[in-house]
């Protein structure tokens, strides 16, 4: 099971050359998609084999994003990078899970923080965005030009919310996304900030529990029992969020060196000293490290 021992090395053979000796032990893989199958900008094929291996030696893959849209989004831009359906069974999104906040909350008004590209999420409920003073809750998807913004641009709008006493639901946890050889920030340095001024902040992804929840009941769903998390395993590149996420959810995870982490690790041989201090950083550490998802 999944490893809290911060104070260990990182033993050698904790670095897999691939998922193949690992995949006998599990029945449900929950895999990342942005760092894993692709980096923003190419598809990982090897990544996609790997999975369709599994799937096809009966295990069931969950693909599990921080998109901050519906899963159909994901979908069809999983089929413009060429990523085979063959790769996985279901797309669980954290923009399914802030959808889900919004209707249990009733919410039929928000004011919208983030790029235009995200009001897929919004589209097929009715949801009407609307001004700060208007809206009872306030959904972050992203910064509005993520290209050129920094989240201290918001510090302002933000402030101006917590003085409103606005909830906010971040719809994608993650701080940064890896595009090709550029980061990008994301919705989740939004919410960071917002919460250390004291503003009340819900996360619908990864690391919190609800998209796991969703996940393990979509994975429940295809195969028509309750998997026991011991035999549950997630994939990704993230500590933050996929590894600490996998930690809290109770189940295993291997970690991508190459990804969101690749050039502090050295791409292709992860220096070991380094990987077992930025796993010390969060108080987790994985049952596997490959270079990248490989069989």
């Amino acid at each position: 099971m999944f490893s809290s021992d911060t104070d260990a090395a990182l033993a050698p053979s904790s670095v897999y050359p691939g998922f193949a000796a690992l995949a006998p032990l599990y029945d449900v893989v929950l895999c990342d998609v942005w760092g894993v199958l692709h980096d923003g900008v190419s598809a990982h094929a090897a990544a996609a084999d790997a999975l369709g291996r599994f799937r096809a030696k009966g295990g069931v893959v969950v693909l599990v994003s921080n998109a901050p849209k519906p899963s159909e989004w994901v979908i069809e831009h999983l089929d413009d990078k060429g990523v085979p359906r063959s790769a996985w069974d279901a797309v669980v999104t954290s923009g399914d899970v802030a959808r889900y906040m919004l209707a249990e909350r009733g919410a039929r008004r928000v004011h919208h923080i983030g790029p235009t590209r995200d009001l897929p999420l919004f589209g097929d409920e009715r949801i009407e965005r609307v001004g700060p003073e208007e809206a009872p809750i306030v959904v972050v998807t992203g910064l509005v030009d993520d290209q050129t913004e920094i989240p201290e641009d918001y510090r302002d709008q933000l402030e101006r919310l917590k003085a409103l006493d606005r909830p906010m639901i971040c719809a994608n946890p993650d701080l940064v996304v890896q595009v090709g050889d550029q980061r990008w920030w994301c919705a989740g340095a939004l919410a960071d900030l917002y919460q250390s001024i004291g503003g009340e902040t819900f996360f619908a992804g990864k690391p919190y529990g609800p998209i796991y929840d969703a996940a393990l009941r979509v994975a429940g769903a295809i195969t028509g029992r309750d998997v026991p998390r011991h035999r549950v395993i997630a994939i990704g590149d993230a500590v933050r969020t996929d590894l600490a996420g996998a930690g809290a959810a109770g189940v295993d995870c291997v970690f991508i060196a190459d990804g969101i982490h690749g050039d502090e690790l050295g791409r292709g041989a992860p220096d070991a000293d380094k990987l077992a201090a930025l796993f010390a950083e969060q108080h987790y550490r994985p049952v596997a490290v490959m270079p990248q998802l490989v069989w």
